[in-house]
């Protein structure tokens, strides 16, 4: 007979890497530090406006503490490493849509991820609305 042998399944868990970095290294440095490793349209973006990227997340970290959900306008808003782990709920015209930041979303915009149009879906035409259905309105 043959003994069935168990085989052992050890998981080792790989350090998500964008850019060369570690996620854990990428959160550590300031947003300017982070932009360096950002493709260029977004480094661009960064570096004008570091300021209000700053200050967004200073406000997404104290509703994180309050248990308060993060709500926001900013569809422009450039995605940085600190961002990793939340969801925010971004407006997309009408309504809050939640979305959970993950790592491949890293120097996108928070637009990319909630579409403002969605597809429309006709009924059937109603009695009147074309020529033959006109006779049959009595």
């Amino acid at each position: 007979m043959a003994k069935k042998v168990r085989r052992q399944e050890v998981v080792i868990k790989k350090d998500i890497l964008y850019r060369g970095k570690t996620i854990d290294d990428l959160k550590s440095l300031d947003v300017r530090e982070v932009a360096k490793f950002l493709p260029s349209r977004s480094r661009r973006t960064v570096l004008k406006n570091f300021d209000k990227i700053e200050k967004f997340i200073k406000i997404c970290e104290k509703k994180i503490q309050r248990n308060k959900r993060i709500k926001t306008h900013l569809r422009s808003m450039v995605i940085m490493p600190k961002l990793v782990g939340m969801t925010i709920g971004i407006h997309n015209g009408k309504t809050f849509q939640d979305v959970a930041i993950i790592t491949d979303m890293i120097g996108h915009r928070l637009g990319e991820f909630t579409p403002t149009r969605s597809k429309v879906s006709h009924g059937a035409a109603g009695i009147g609305a074309t020529k033959g259905s006109k006779a049959l309105k009595k």
